[in-house]
C-alpha cells in the first residue's frame, strides 16, 4: 500500500512538474521576444540603462557593488543551481534516477551531447584565443524549453519519453556544473575558499545531526555565496554545494523532508521569475549587427552547428551503441525514431548556453565583434522545430 501510494505521489509530481516547465518555456520565449523588441527600437537606451544601474549591498566593512546584471546572473541564478542541486539529490535518492536501470542510457546521450557539440565548436575555433573559450556553450540542454515543446503532442508521446529526457538533462546539468567549476574559474583566492570550506564543515555537521529547520541552512548559503564571489570561483557553484547537504528526510519523522519543502518553495519562483528575467537581460541582441559575416563567423558557427548537430549526433550514437551492444535497452514504448527527436530537442540550448556565454566572454561583451547569443538562438531555434518535426511523424506513425 504504502509503496502504491509513493508511486502515486510520484506520478502526480511529474504531471505538475511537466506543466510547469511548459509554462516557464512559455515566459523564456515571451522574455526573450521582448528584450529583443528593446535592444531594436527606442527603448534599447532605457533597456542598457536599467542592467547597468549599480545596486550596493554593505554590512559594516562588507561591500558589494555591482550592476544589476551582476545581481541576475550570479545572485538570482545561485537560486536557479540551488534548485538544480536539489532536484538532482531527490532524483538520486528516489525519483528516475534511484534505479540503476533508469541511468544507463541518459547517461551515454549526456556523455556525446557534451563530446560531440564541444569538439565542433574547437573544429571551427580551436586556433583562435579569444573564441577558444566559449566551447562550453553549446553542451547545454534548457529543459524548460526541451519540455515545453514535449507537452506540444499531449498524451500522445509516452511518458517514458518525457522522463528519458528529463534524465538526460539531469546528467546534463551535472556535466555544465563541472565544466563551470573546472574551466570557469578566476583567480583564486585562499582566504574567501578558507570561509567555503569552514561553511560546509558546519553544514556536514547540520546535515549529520539531522536539523531540520530550513533557516541554519539558508544562512550559511548566503555567507557560501558572499564567498565565492570573492574566490574566484563562481558564485553559483554555493547554491549547488548548499543543495547537497539539506537532508533528504528527517530521522524523527520521516514523512517530513526539508529538501522536497525548499525545493517546492524554489520552483514556482525560479521557472515563473528567475529564468524569466535571467532571459530577458540577457538575450538582448541588436538585430541591425546581425549580417552575413556575423553568421558566418567561427564563434557563431560553432555553437549553432554545435547545438544542432553536434547534440543530436552525440546523443543518438552514443545511445545506439549502448543498445546495440546490449549495454541498456530504450525505455518501454519509446522507437528509436523517438530517441532521434528527443536527440535533436537537446539542442535547444538557450538560458543555460546563455549562462555559459556570460562566464565566458563577459556579461557586457559589446566590445567584441562576435555575439555569442546569435548562434545560440539560432541553433536552439532549428533544434526546436526539427525535434517537433521528428516527433509529430513519430507520432502519427504510432496511431
Amino acid at each position: 500500500m504504502d509503496k502504491f501510494n509513493m508511486k502515486k505521489k510520484s506520478n502526480i509530481f511529474t504531471k505538475n512538474f511537466f506543466k510547469l516547465e511548459t509554462t516557464s518555456s512559455l515566459l523564456l520565449l515571451i522574455s526573450a521576444i521582448l528584450a529583443i523588441i528593446c535592444a531594436n527600437s527606442p527603448l534599447e537606451s532605457y533597456y542598457n540603462s536599467l542592467l547597468n544601474i549599480p545596486v550596493i549591498v554593505q554590512i559594516g566593512t562588507l561591500k558589494i557593488s555591482k550592476p544589476l546584471l551582476f545581481w541576475i546572473n550570479d545572485g538570482l541564478m545561485a537560486i536557479f543551481f540551488l534548485m538544480i542541486g536539489l532536484e538532482l539529490k531527490r532524483e538520486f535518492y528516489e525519483g528516475v534516477l534511484s534505479d540503476t536501470k533508469n541511468i544507463i542510457l541518459p547517461f551515454a546521450g549526456a556523455i556525446g551531447g557534451i563530446i560531440f557539440p564541444a569538439g565542433i565548436y574547437l573544429l571551427f575555433n580551436y586556433n583562435d584565443p579569444l573564441t577558444y573559450k566559449g566551447w562550453a556553450i553549446p553542451i547545454a540542454t534548457d529543459i524548460a524549453f526541451s519540455l515545453g515543446v514535449l507537452s506540444l503532442f499531449g498524451k500522445k508521446i509516452p511518458i517514458s519519453i518525457k522522463i528519458f529526457l528529463m534524465s538526460l538533462a539531469i546528467f546534463d546539468d551535472i556535466g555544465a556544473i563541472m565544466i563551470i567549476a573546472l574551466f570557469y574559474t578566476k583567480n583564486i583566492s585562499l582566504e574567501a575558499l578558507s570561509v567555503i570550506a569552514c561553511s560546509v564543515i558546519i553544514l556536514f555537521l547540520f546535515n549529520r545531526k539531522n536539523y531540520t529547520q530550513k533557516s541554519p541552512y539558508i544562512v550559511l548559503g548566503i555567507i557560501m555565496w558572499i564567498a565565492t564571489i570573492k574566490s574566484g570561483v563562481h558564485a553559483t557553484l554555493a547554491g549547488i554545494l548548499l543543495a547537497f547537504f539539506i537532508p533528504m528526510r528527517s530521522k524523527q519523522n520521516p514523512e517530513i523532508s526539508p529538501l522536497k519543502s525548499l525545493e517546492s518553495d524554489l520552483h514556482l519562483a525560479v521557472v515563473l521569475i528567475i529564468l524569466p528575467i535571467f532571459a530577458f537581460s540577457n538575450s538582448g541582441i541588436h538585430i541591425g549587427d546581425i549580417s552575413f559575416e556575423s553568421l558566418k563567423h567561427p564563434l557563431t558557427l560553432g555553437i549553432l552547428l554545435g547545438l544542432f548537430i553536434g547534440k543530436q549526433l552525440g546523443v543518438y550514437t552514443l545511445c545506439l551503441i549502448f543498445i546495440k551492444f546490449k549495454i541498456t535497452n530504450l525505455p518501454k514504448d519509446m522507437s528509436l525514431t523517438h530517441l532521434y527527436g528527443v536527440a535533436v530537442l537537446t539542442g535547444i540550448g538557450f538560458s543555460m548556453s546563455l549562462f555559459i556565454g556570460t562566464l565566458a566572454f563577459g556579461e557586457n561583451n559589446t566590445a567584441l565583434i562576435f555575439d555569442e547569443r546569435l548562434g545560440i538562438i539560432l541553433g536552439s531555434l532549428l533544434s526546436g522545430i526539427l525535434g517537433y518535426c521528428i516527433l509529430k511523424f513519430s507520432s502519427k506513425k504510432i496511431n
